[in-house]
């Protein structure tokens, strides 16, 4: 199997996205092809003895900025480290693309350059999130802040395959973000999503306010773009804050029980790193495409290439277009 990694996409690009290929390399026996300039890619490696043994380089100098125009990724920025992996993809000299880079020329790229699959009419990033009884996706979690009521549906399909093939969750439920429990609440669009949504065939339980998400009682939370972010930025913020309060509450006097609770302490940061998971995919693409977090480390890009790997050979790209299938079908009898 062979994944493509922008090695300049990212605060820690290229030295953490070098690192992190190598040991997918070594650990995973992925192939890997690093798009960007040849020259510092091999003078980052050699300065840091990382052996590039099962890597290949397809080189430009070219790296597309967070602050450009998205639109730019399919015009005038094509040859990028981002717009020439994306293009690999697209010509099949790879199975899967990461890059830690801008999400809005991400998107706009993987619909424009890998193409959506047959039917589905937006595609969206889907942060894995830690909950109390396993993990749970937001679909949509940036891409859509605009979107009509049979879009959540497909966010809801998208989101059911991704859980239950690469994830592993059976029949997963499906819940719709929303103000409160009754299937009259929210806007004219989660009114009339909750009853496209109601006649799915899929595991939907109904409307779920913000504060059941971590508890576990959805495993696929399906919302707008605007919403999804909103809610994804909050989760992340106050899992940063709570773990930096349960530091201080084991500082000084704390230390004794913080050796007890070590244990502990360090399976929930383990839970609430978004380094474990390694990124959010892009639902809806004909090839799996991993959105990295920004300032992903060694260990975050890592991940990526195994979460990438994980997609491929659950071919969630195919499962995604059965299930579309099936609703299609459904709906006409």
């Amino acid at each position: 199997m062979k994944v493509i990694v922008d090695a300049f996409g990212g605060d820690n690009a290229p030295l953490e996205v070098i690192k992190g290929c190598a040991r997918a390399v070594k650990e995973l026996g992925t192939e890997i092809i690093l798009t960007g300039s040849e020259q510092k890619i091999r003078a980052c490696a050699s300065e840091n003895s990382i052996s590039l043994d099962g890597i290949e380089i397809a080189h430009t100098d070219e790296v597309f900025d967070i602050h450009e125009e998205p639109a730019e990724i399919v015009k005038s920025r094509k040859n990028t480290s981002m717009g020439i992996g994306l293009q690999l993809l697209a010509d099949g000299k790879g199975d899967a693309f990461v890059s830690a880079g801008s999400t809005g020329a991400l998107v706009m790229g993987s619909t424009f350059i890998v193409k959506r699959i047959k039917g589905i009419k937006r595609i969206c990033p889907a942060p894995v999130m830690p909950g109390e009884e396993g993990s749970f996706v937001i679909v949509d979690a940036g891409a859509n802040t605009e979107c009509r009521p049979e879009m959540f549906v497909q966010f809801a399909l998208m989101g059911s395959a991704y859980m239950e093939k690469v994830m592993g969750v059976e029949n997963p439920k499906v819940g719709l973000l929303n103000i409160g429990a009754e299937e009259t609440k929210g806007r004219e669009l989660d009114v009339e999503a909750y009853k496209l949504l109601s006649k799915s065939g899929l595991n939907f339980t109904g409307n779920l306010e913000a504060r059941d998400m971590p508890l576990g009682k959805c495993q696929v939370v399906v919302t707008d773009g605007f919403t999804g972010n909103i809610a994804l930025k909050l989760f992340e913020g106050v899992a940063s804050f709570f773990a930096g309060k349960v530091k201080w509450m084991f500082s000084g006097a704390g230390k004794i029980g913080a050796v007890f609770s070590m244990n502990k302490i360090n399976a929930f940061k383990k839970q609430m790193d978004y380094k474990e998971v390694g990124g959010s995919v892009i639902l809806g693409v004909r090839k799996p495409v991993i959105k990295a977090h920004g300032s992903s480390d060694e260990r975050a890009f890592f991940n990526a290439v195994r979460q990438a790997v994980k997609c491929v050979e659950s071919d969630v790209a195919g499962q995604i277009e059965s299930y579309i299938d099936r609703a299609s079908a459904a709906s006409e009898d």
